[in-house]
Protein backbone atom coordinates (compact mmCIF):
# COMPACT_ATOMS: atom_id res chain seq x y z
CA UNK A 1 0.00 0.00 0.00
CA UNK A 2 1.09 3.58 -0.60
CA UNK A 3 0.10 4.67 2.91
CA UNK A 4 -0.90 3.25 6.29
CA UNK A 5 -4.03 1.25 7.01
CA UNK A 6 -6.13 3.61 9.12
CA UNK A 7 -8.67 2.00 11.45
CA UNK A 8 -11.42 4.31 12.68
CA UNK A 9 -13.83 3.27 15.39
CA UNK A 10 -14.78 2.63 18.99
CA UNK A 11 -12.06 0.87 21.00
CA UNK A 12 -12.80 -1.04 24.20
CA UNK A 13 -10.68 -2.68 26.86
CA UNK A 14 -11.37 -6.42 27.01
CA UNK A 15 -10.35 -8.24 30.19
CA UNK A 16 -10.51 -12.02 30.58
CA UNK A 17 -10.45 -13.29 34.16
CA UNK A 18 -9.75 -17.04 34.11
CA UNK A 19 -10.04 -19.26 37.14
CA UNK A 20 -11.41 -22.46 38.62
CA UNK A 21 -14.76 -23.30 40.17
CA UNK A 22 -14.88 -25.84 43.00
CA UNK A 23 -17.74 -24.59 45.16
CA UNK A 24 -21.04 -22.71 45.20
CA UNK A 25 -21.52 -19.40 46.99
CA UNK A 26 -23.19 -20.04 50.42
CA UNK A 27 -25.47 -17.00 50.21
CA UNK A 28 -26.61 -17.42 46.57
CA UNK A 29 -26.88 -20.38 44.13
CA UNK A 30 -23.97 -19.21 41.97
CA UNK A 31 -20.49 -20.64 41.35
CA UNK A 32 -17.47 -19.08 43.03
CA UNK A 33 -14.63 -18.30 40.63
CA UNK A 34 -11.14 -18.50 42.11
CA UNK A 35 -9.09 -16.13 39.95
CA UNK A 36 -5.90 -17.56 38.42
CA UNK A 37 -4.96 -15.22 35.55
CA UNK A 38 -6.12 -11.92 34.11
CA UNK A 39 -5.51 -10.99 30.48
CA UNK A 40 -6.08 -7.53 29.01
CA UNK A 41 -6.39 -6.93 25.27
CA UNK A 42 -7.81 -4.26 22.97
CA UNK A 43 -11.41 -4.83 21.97
CA UNK A 44 -13.75 -3.32 19.40
CA UNK A 45 -11.86 -1.22 16.87
CA UNK A 46 -8.77 -1.81 19.00
CA UNK A 47 -8.93 -5.53 18.24
CA UNK A 48 -9.40 -4.78 14.53
CA UNK A 49 -6.25 -2.62 14.62
CA UNK A 50 -4.36 -5.29 16.55
CA UNK A 51 -5.27 -7.95 13.99
CA UNK A 52 -4.38 -5.66 11.10
CA UNK A 53 -1.00 -4.85 12.66
CA UNK A 54 -0.11 -8.54 12.48
CA UNK A 55 -0.63 -8.38 8.70
CA UNK A 56 0.40 -4.86 7.67
CA UNK A 57 3.52 -2.77 7.99
CA UNK A 58 1.89 0.45 9.24
CA UNK A 59 -1.42 0.66 11.08
CA UNK A 60 -2.94 3.71 12.77
CA UNK A 61 -6.06 3.80 14.95
CA UNK A 62 -8.35 6.79 15.32
CA UNK A 63 -10.46 6.21 18.42
CA UNK A 64 -12.04 7.97 21.39
CA UNK A 65 -10.11 7.50 24.64
CA UNK A 66 -10.98 8.74 28.12
CA UNK A 67 -8.36 10.21 30.42
CA UNK A 68 -8.41 7.32 32.88
CA UNK A 69 -6.59 4.12 33.78
CA UNK A 70 -8.57 2.08 31.24
CA UNK A 71 -7.70 4.48 28.43
CA UNK A 72 -4.02 4.47 29.42
CA UNK A 73 -3.96 0.65 29.50
CA UNK A 74 -5.64 0.47 26.10
CA UNK A 75 -3.15 2.91 24.57
CA UNK A 76 -0.27 0.94 26.10
CA UNK A 77 -1.49 -2.36 24.63
CA UNK A 78 -1.97 -0.85 21.18
CA UNK A 79 1.41 0.86 21.16
CA UNK A 80 3.02 -2.41 22.21
CA UNK A 81 1.47 -4.09 19.16
CA UNK A 82 2.90 -1.44 16.83
CA UNK A 83 -0.33 0.55 16.34
CA UNK A 84 -0.07 4.35 16.15
CA UNK A 85 -2.95 5.78 18.21
CA UNK A 86 -4.61 9.08 17.25
CA UNK A 87 -6.93 9.78 20.21
CA UNK A 88 -10.15 11.74 20.18
CA UNK A 89 -11.32 12.96 23.60
CA UNK A 90 -13.94 10.70 25.20
CA UNK A 91 -16.04 12.13 28.07
CA UNK A 92 -16.48 9.87 31.09
CA UNK A 93 -14.80 6.48 31.48
CA UNK A 94 -13.26 4.05 28.98
CA UNK A 95 -15.59 1.22 28.07
CA UNK A 96 -14.53 -2.16 29.49
CA UNK A 97 -15.85 -5.69 28.95
CA UNK A 98 -14.82 -8.12 31.66
CA UNK A 99 -15.39 -11.84 31.07
CA UNK A 100 -15.27 -14.28 33.97
CA UNK A 101 -14.16 -17.62 32.52
CA UNK A 102 -13.59 -21.19 33.65
CA UNK A 103 -12.39 -24.06 31.50
CA UNK A 104 -12.66 -22.01 28.33
CA UNK A 105 -16.31 -21.10 29.02
CA UNK A 106 -17.59 -17.61 29.88
CA UNK A 107 -19.64 -17.65 33.09
CA UNK A 108 -20.50 -13.94 33.20
CA UNK A 109 -19.69 -10.73 31.35
CA UNK A 110 -19.51 -7.42 33.20
CA UNK A 111 -19.69 -4.20 31.15
CA UNK A 112 -18.70 -0.87 32.58
CA UNK A 113 -17.63 2.58 31.40
CA UNK A 114 -18.57 4.28 28.18
CA UNK A 115 -20.47 7.53 28.00
CA UNK A 116 -23.57 8.58 26.03
CA UNK A 117 -22.08 12.01 25.39
CA UNK A 118 -20.54 12.58 21.96
CA UNK A 119 -16.75 12.29 21.57
CA UNK A 120 -14.78 15.44 20.90
CA UNK A 121 -13.61 16.95 17.62
CA UNK A 122 -10.90 15.05 15.68
CA UNK A 123 -7.61 16.90 15.37
CA UNK A 124 -6.03 18.23 12.20
CA UNK A 125 -3.55 15.34 12.47
CA UNK A 126 -6.45 12.88 12.16
CA UNK A 127 -7.78 14.61 9.06
CA UNK A 128 -4.29 14.65 7.53
CA UNK A 129 -3.86 10.95 8.36
CA UNK A 130 -7.05 10.01 6.51
CA UNK A 131 -5.86 12.02 3.52
CA UNK A 132 -2.71 9.91 3.12
CA UNK A 133 -4.16 6.51 4.05
CA UNK A 134 -3.50 3.51 1.83
CA UNK A 135 -6.81 1.99 3.01
CA UNK A 136 -9.38 2.81 5.67
CA UNK A 137 -11.23 0.36 7.90
CA UNK A 138 -14.20 1.76 9.81
CA UNK A 139 -14.91 -0.47 12.79
CA UNK A 140 -18.16 0.89 14.21
CA UNK A 141 -19.20 -0.49 17.60
CA UNK A 142 -22.17 1.86 17.97
CA UNK A 143 -20.69 4.13 20.64
CA UNK A 144 -20.97 7.42 18.77
CA UNK A 145 -17.57 8.15 17.24
CA UNK A 146 -18.77 7.50 13.68
CA UNK A 147 -21.58 10.04 14.05
CA UNK A 148 -19.07 12.87 14.55
CA UNK A 149 -19.70 15.26 11.59
CA UNK A 150 -16.10 16.40 11.06
CA UNK A 151 -14.85 12.82 11.10
CA UNK A 152 -17.55 11.70 8.66
CA UNK A 153 -16.66 14.52 6.30
CA UNK A 154 -12.99 13.48 6.37
CA UNK A 155 -13.97 9.87 5.65
CA UNK A 156 -16.10 10.96 2.72
CA UNK A 157 -13.12 12.86 1.26
CA UNK A 158 -10.71 9.93 1.61
CA UNK A 159 -9.33 8.74 -1.73
CA UNK A 160 -8.21 5.36 -0.36
CA UNK A 161 -10.64 2.42 -0.43
CA UNK A 162 -12.93 2.41 2.62
CA UNK A 163 -14.25 -0.78 4.24
CA UNK A 164 -17.09 -0.19 6.70
CA UNK A 165 -17.79 -2.80 9.37
CA UNK A 166 -21.18 -1.64 10.68
CA UNK A 167 -23.10 -1.98 13.94
CA UNK A 168 -26.93 -2.01 14.22
CA UNK A 169 -26.74 0.88 16.71
CA UNK A 170 -24.09 2.68 14.70
CA UNK A 171 -24.04 5.19 11.88
CA UNK A 172 -24.67 4.59 8.20
CA UNK A 173 -21.62 4.22 5.98
CA UNK A 174 -20.57 7.36 4.16
CA UNK A 175 -21.64 7.29 0.48
CA UNK A 176 -18.94 5.94 -1.81
CA UNK A 177 -17.64 3.38 0.68
CA UNK A 178 -16.06 0.56 -1.34
CA UNK A 179 -17.26 -2.36 0.82
CA UNK A 180 -19.36 -2.83 3.93
CA UNK A 181 -19.23 -6.06 5.93
CA UNK A 182 -22.23 -6.85 8.16
CA UNK A 183 -22.96 -10.34 9.38
CA UNK A 184 -26.37 -11.80 8.57
CA UNK A 185 -27.99 -10.82 11.87
CA UNK A 186 -26.62 -7.27 11.67
CA UNK A 187 -27.87 -6.99 8.10
CA UNK A 188 -31.41 -7.94 9.12
CA UNK A 189 -31.41 -5.37 11.89
CA UNK A 190 -29.91 -2.65 9.68
CA UNK A 191 -32.51 -3.14 6.94
CA UNK A 192 -35.51 -4.34 8.95
CA UNK A 193 -35.64 -7.47 6.81
CA UNK A 194 -37.61 -10.23 8.54
CA UNK A 195 -35.33 -12.87 7.05
CA UNK A 196 -37.85 -14.93 5.08
CA UNK A 197 -36.37 -17.70 2.98
CA UNK A 198 -32.91 -19.24 3.04
CA UNK A 199 -29.85 -17.41 4.44
CA UNK A 200 -28.62 -16.94 0.85
CA UNK A 201 -31.86 -15.33 -0.30
CA UNK A 202 -31.96 -13.12 2.80
CA UNK A 203 -28.34 -12.06 2.38
CA UNK A 204 -28.91 -11.28 -1.29
CA UNK A 205 -32.16 -9.38 -0.84
CA UNK A 206 -31.16 -7.40 2.24
CA UNK A 207 -27.58 -6.92 1.03
CA UNK A 208 -28.73 -5.27 -2.17
CA UNK A 209 -31.15 -3.12 -0.18
CA UNK A 210 -28.37 -1.93 2.14
CA UNK A 211 -26.10 -1.27 -0.85
CA UNK A 212 -28.73 0.96 -2.47
CA UNK A 213 -29.76 2.64 0.77
CA UNK A 214 -26.23 3.54 1.83
CA UNK A 215 -24.92 4.11 -1.73
CA UNK A 216 -21.90 1.88 -1.21
CA UNK A 217 -20.04 -0.12 -3.83
CA UNK A 218 -20.66 -3.60 -2.42
CA UNK A 219 -21.91 -5.45 0.65
CA UNK A 220 -20.19 -8.63 1.85
CA UNK A 221 -22.55 -10.47 4.20
CA UNK A 222 -20.63 -12.83 6.47
CA UNK A 223 -22.47 -16.08 7.19
CA UNK A 224 -20.30 -17.79 9.79
CA UNK A 225 -18.92 -21.19 8.73
CA UNK A 226 -20.54 -20.78 5.29
CA UNK A 227 -18.24 -17.90 4.34
CA UNK A 228 -19.72 -14.76 2.78
CA UNK A 229 -22.20 -13.55 0.17
CA UNK A 230 -21.02 -10.60 -1.91
CA UNK A 231 -23.72 -8.28 -3.23
CA UNK A 232 -22.44 -5.85 -5.84
CA UNK A 233 -23.65 -3.95 -8.89
CA UNK A 234 -24.01 -7.13 -10.97
CA UNK A 235 -27.19 -9.14 -11.11
CA UNK A 236 -26.04 -12.26 -9.26
CA UNK A 237 -24.40 -12.48 -5.82
CA UNK A 238 -20.99 -14.06 -5.40
CA UNK A 239 -20.97 -16.85 -2.82
CA UNK A 240 -17.52 -17.25 -1.25
CA UNK A 241 -17.24 -20.39 0.91
CA UNK A 242 -14.16 -21.16 3.02
CA UNK A 243 -11.81 -23.85 1.74
CA UNK A 244 -11.93 -25.56 5.14
CA UNK A 245 -14.15 -25.42 8.23
CA UNK A 246 -12.68 -26.08 11.70
CA UNK A 247 -13.99 -29.15 13.52
CA UNK A 248 -14.07 -27.32 16.83
CA UNK A 249 -14.84 -23.63 17.37
CA UNK A 250 -13.52 -22.25 20.66
CA UNK A 251 -14.17 -18.51 20.27
CA UNK A 252 -15.51 -16.54 17.29
CA UNK A 253 -14.93 -13.15 18.96
CA UNK A 254 -13.03 -10.97 16.50
CA UNK A 255 -13.73 -13.05 13.39
CA UNK A 256 -15.63 -10.14 11.83
CA UNK A 257 -12.73 -7.82 12.65
CA UNK A 258 -10.28 -10.23 11.04
CA UNK A 259 -12.53 -10.42 7.97
CA UNK A 260 -12.88 -6.65 7.59
CA UNK A 261 -9.20 -5.92 8.26
CA UNK A 262 -8.06 -8.48 5.68
CA UNK A 263 -10.48 -7.09 3.09
CA UNK A 264 -9.25 -3.52 3.69
CA UNK A 265 -5.60 -4.55 3.36
CA UNK A 266 -6.31 -6.45 0.15
CA UNK A 267 -8.17 -3.52 -1.40
CA UNK A 268 -5.32 -1.22 -0.39
CA UNK A 269 -2.94 -3.53 -2.23
CA UNK A 270 -5.02 -3.24 -5.42
CA UNK A 271 -7.16 -6.37 -5.20
CA UNK A 272 -10.65 -6.44 -6.66
CA UNK A 273 -13.58 -6.59 -4.24
CA UNK A 274 -14.13 -10.28 -5.04
CA UNK A 275 -10.47 -11.08 -4.41
CA UNK A 276 -10.55 -9.10 -1.17
CA UNK A 277 -13.61 -10.98 0.10
CA UNK A 278 -12.09 -14.33 -0.82
CA UNK A 279 -8.92 -13.47 1.14
CA UNK A 280 -11.04 -12.23 4.05
CA UNK A 281 -13.04 -15.47 4.24
CA UNK A 282 -9.86 -17.55 4.40
CA UNK A 283 -8.27 -15.28 7.01
CA UNK A 284 -11.36 -15.30 9.23
CA UNK A 285 -11.63 -19.10 8.96
CA UNK A 286 -7.99 -19.55 9.97
CA UNK A 287 -8.48 -17.10 12.85
CA UNK A 288 -11.44 -19.04 14.24
CA UNK A 289 -9.61 -22.35 13.79
CA UNK A 290 -6.72 -20.95 15.85
CA UNK A 291 -9.04 -20.15 18.78
CA UNK A 292 -10.28 -16.66 17.97
CA UNK A 293 -9.39 -13.81 20.31
CA UNK A 294 -8.56 -16.30 23.06
CA UNK A 295 -5.93 -17.87 20.80
CA UNK A 296 -4.24 -14.75 19.43
CA UNK A 297 -0.84 -15.98 20.58
CA UNK A 298 -1.37 -19.27 18.77
CA UNK A 299 -2.55 -17.91 15.46
CA UNK A 300 -0.18 -18.57 12.56
CA UNK A 301 0.98 -15.77 10.29
CA UNK A 302 -1.47 -15.17 7.39
CA UNK A 303 -0.66 -17.19 4.28
CA UNK A 304 -2.35 -18.02 1.01
CA UNK A 305 -3.24 -21.45 2.41
CA UNK A 306 -4.79 -21.59 5.92
CA UNK A 307 -2.29 -22.92 8.48
CA UNK A 308 0.38 -23.32 5.76
CA UNK A 309 3.20 -21.83 7.85
CA UNK A 310 2.36 -23.97 10.85
CA UNK A 311 2.02 -27.07 8.64
CA UNK A 312 5.45 -26.48 7.08
CA UNK A 313 7.11 -25.99 10.47
CA UNK A 314 5.41 -29.08 11.91
CA UNK A 315 6.48 -31.11 8.90
CA UNK A 316 10.10 -29.93 9.19
CA UNK A 317 10.15 -30.76 12.90
CA UNK A 318 8.69 -34.23 12.38
CA UNK A 319 11.10 -35.14 9.58
CA UNK A 320 14.09 -33.81 11.49
CA UNK A 321 13.07 -35.63 14.70
CA UNK A 322 12.99 -38.90 12.74
CA UNK A 323 16.51 -38.38 11.46
CA UNK A 324 15.38 -37.29 7.99
CA UNK A 325 16.61 -34.50 5.73
CA UNK A 326 14.51 -31.37 5.26
CA UNK A 327 14.83 -29.78 1.82
CA UNK A 328 13.47 -26.35 0.91
CA UNK A 329 13.42 -24.25 -2.22
CA UNK A 330 11.87 -20.92 -3.09
CA UNK A 331 10.68 -18.66 -5.85
CA UNK A 332 7.75 -16.89 -7.46
CA UNK A 333 6.46 -19.84 -9.54
CA UNK A 334 4.18 -17.39 -11.31
CA UNK A 335 3.32 -19.58 -14.31
CA UNK A 336 4.15 -23.19 -13.47
CA UNK A 337 6.08 -24.80 -16.34
CA UNK A 338 8.28 -27.81 -17.09
CA UNK A 339 11.41 -26.03 -15.89
CA UNK A 340 9.85 -25.54 -12.46
CA UNK A 341 8.80 -29.18 -12.33
CA UNK A 342 12.32 -30.36 -13.15
CA UNK A 343 13.78 -28.18 -10.38
CA UNK A 344 11.21 -29.33 -7.82
CA UNK A 345 11.67 -33.00 -8.61
CA UNK A 346 15.45 -32.67 -8.43
CA UNK A 347 15.13 -30.91 -5.08
CA UNK A 348 12.80 -33.56 -3.64
CA UNK A 349 15.30 -36.32 -4.43
CA UNK A 350 17.82 -34.64 -2.10
CA UNK A 351 15.92 -35.42 1.11
CA UNK A 352 12.82 -36.74 2.84
CA UNK A 353 10.48 -33.78 2.33
CA UNK A 354 10.34 -30.67 0.15
CA UNK A 355 8.98 -27.35 1.42
CA UNK A 356 8.45 -24.58 -1.13
CA UNK A 357 8.88 -20.99 0.10
CA UNK A 358 6.64 -18.94 -2.18
CA UNK A 359 6.86 -15.17 -2.75
CA UNK A 360 3.60 -13.39 -1.91
CA UNK A 361 1.92 -11.14 -4.47
CA UNK A 362 3.44 -8.04 -2.86
CA UNK A 363 6.86 -9.65 -2.83
CA UNK A 364 6.58 -10.62 -6.51
CA UNK A 365 5.57 -7.07 -7.46
CA UNK A 366 8.64 -5.74 -5.70
CA UNK A 367 10.90 -8.16 -7.56
CA UNK A 368 9.27 -8.36 -10.99
CA UNK A 369 7.38 -5.10 -11.42
CA UNK A 370 3.77 -3.90 -11.23
CA UNK A 371 2.47 -6.30 -13.93
CA UNK A 372 3.39 -9.37 -11.93
CA UNK A 373 2.35 -11.81 -10.67
CA UNK A 374 0.08 -13.12 -13.40
CA UNK A 375 -1.46 -15.58 -10.94
CA UNK A 376 -2.27 -14.71 -7.28
CA UNK A 377 -0.44 -16.39 -4.43
CA UNK A 378 -3.44 -18.52 -3.50
CA UNK A 379 -3.55 -20.10 -6.97
CA UNK A 380 0.22 -20.52 -7.18
CA UNK A 381 0.31 -22.18 -3.76
CA UNK A 382 -2.49 -24.61 -4.58
CA UNK A 383 -0.89 -25.69 -7.84
CA UNK A 384 2.44 -26.32 -6.12
CA UNK A 385 0.82 -28.20 -3.26
CA UNK A 386 -0.92 -30.50 -5.78
CA UNK A 387 2.45 -31.77 -7.12
CA UNK A 388 3.55 -35.15 -5.77
CA UNK A 389 7.10 -33.86 -5.24
CA UNK A 390 5.98 -30.99 -2.96
CA UNK A 391 5.14 -31.74 0.68
CA UNK A 392 4.28 -28.23 1.93
CA UNK A 393 4.04 -24.63 0.71
CA UNK A 394 4.56 -21.53 2.84
CA UNK A 395 4.07 -17.96 1.55
CA UNK A 396 6.40 -15.16 2.65
CA UNK A 397 5.85 -11.42 2.23
CA UNK A 398 9.42 -10.11 2.38
CA UNK A 399 11.76 -9.56 -0.62
CA UNK A 400 13.85 -12.55 0.46
CA UNK A 401 12.92 -15.79 2.28
CA UNK A 402 15.33 -15.15 5.17
CA UNK A 403 12.62 -15.00 7.87
CA UNK A 404 10.83 -18.17 6.83
CA UNK A 405 14.15 -19.99 6.42
CA UNK A 406 15.12 -19.01 9.95
CA UNK A 407 11.93 -20.69 11.18
CA UNK A 408 12.18 -23.82 9.00
CA UNK A 409 15.98 -24.29 9.27
CA UNK A 410 16.18 -26.70 6.31
CA UNK A 411 19.09 -29.10 5.97
CA UNK A 412 19.31 -28.36 2.24
CA UNK A 413 18.36 -25.13 0.42
CA UNK A 414 17.95 -25.61 -3.33
CA UNK A 415 17.79 -23.03 -6.10
CA UNK A 416 17.51 -23.52 -9.83
CA UNK A 417 20.07 -21.72 -11.98
CA UNK A 418 23.54 -21.67 -13.41
CA UNK A 419 25.24 -19.51 -10.78
CA UNK A 420 27.46 -20.66 -7.94
CA UNK A 421 25.71 -21.56 -4.68
CA UNK A 422 28.01 -19.19 -2.81
CA UNK A 423 26.48 -16.25 -4.66
CA UNK A 424 23.00 -16.91 -3.27
CA UNK A 425 21.96 -14.29 -0.67
CA UNK A 426 20.54 -17.06 1.53
CA UNK A 427 23.78 -19.08 1.61
CA UNK A 428 25.33 -17.49 4.71
CA UNK A 429 22.08 -17.79 6.69
CA UNK A 430 21.54 -21.48 5.85
CA UNK A 431 25.11 -22.37 6.79
CA UNK A 432 24.65 -20.92 10.28
CA UNK A 433 22.76 -24.04 11.38
CA UNK A 434 24.90 -26.41 9.32
CA UNK A 435 22.66 -26.48 6.27
CA UNK A 436 23.87 -26.97 2.71
CA UNK A 437 23.10 -24.81 -0.31
CA UNK A 438 22.92 -26.45 -3.74
CA UNK A 439 21.81 -25.45 -7.21
CA UNK A 440 20.18 -27.56 -9.88
CA UNK A 441 20.18 -26.54 -13.54
CA UNK A 442 17.15 -25.07 -15.29
CA UNK A 443 15.73 -26.73 -18.37
CA UNK A 444 16.93 -24.70 -21.35
CA UNK A 445 14.37 -22.38 -22.87
CA UNK A 446 11.84 -22.60 -20.02
CA UNK A 447 11.09 -19.48 -18.03
CA UNK A 448 8.05 -17.57 -16.85
CA UNK A 449 9.29 -14.36 -18.48
CA UNK A 450 9.76 -16.17 -21.79
CA UNK A 451 6.31 -17.75 -21.54
CA UNK A 452 4.67 -14.37 -20.91
CA UNK A 453 6.64 -12.74 -23.75
CA UNK A 454 5.70 -15.51 -26.19
CA UNK A 455 2.03 -15.25 -25.24
CA UNK A 456 2.04 -11.49 -25.77
CA UNK A 457 3.73 -11.84 -29.16
CA UNK A 458 1.23 -14.49 -30.20
CA UNK A 459 -1.64 -12.28 -29.11
CA UNK A 460 -0.16 -9.34 -31.04
CA UNK A 461 0.13 -11.45 -34.21
CA UNK A 462 -3.49 -12.58 -33.85
CA UNK A 463 -4.68 -9.00 -33.45
CA UNK A 464 -2.72 -7.91 -36.52
CA UNK A 465 -4.13 -10.81 -38.48
CA UNK A 466 -7.67 -9.79 -37.58
CA UNK A 467 -6.95 -6.18 -38.48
Amino acid sequence: MSGPLVVVGDALLDRDVDGTVSRVCPDAPVPVLDERTTTDRPGGAGLAALLAAAQAGEVALVTALADDAGGARLAELLAGAGVDVYPVHLPGATAEKIRLRCGGQTLLRLDRGGDPRAPGEPSEAVRELLGRAGAVLVSDYGRGLLRQPTLRAALARATAPVVWDPHPRGAAAVPGTRLTTPNLDELRRLTGDAGGGSPLSTATRAGQELRRRWRVGAVAVTTGPDGAVLCHGGGSPVVVPPTSVPDHVEDTCGAGDRFAATAALALGDGASVTEAVRAAVEAASAYVAAGGAAGLGREPAPTALPDAARTAEDLAGTVRAGGGTVVATGGCFDILHAGHLATLRAARRLGDCLIVCLNSDRSVRGLKGPDRPVNPAEDRARLLAALDCVDAVVVFDEPTPHQVLARLRPDVWVKGGDYDAGELPEAELVRRWGGRVVTVPYLAGRSTTGTISAARQRGLHLVRGVV
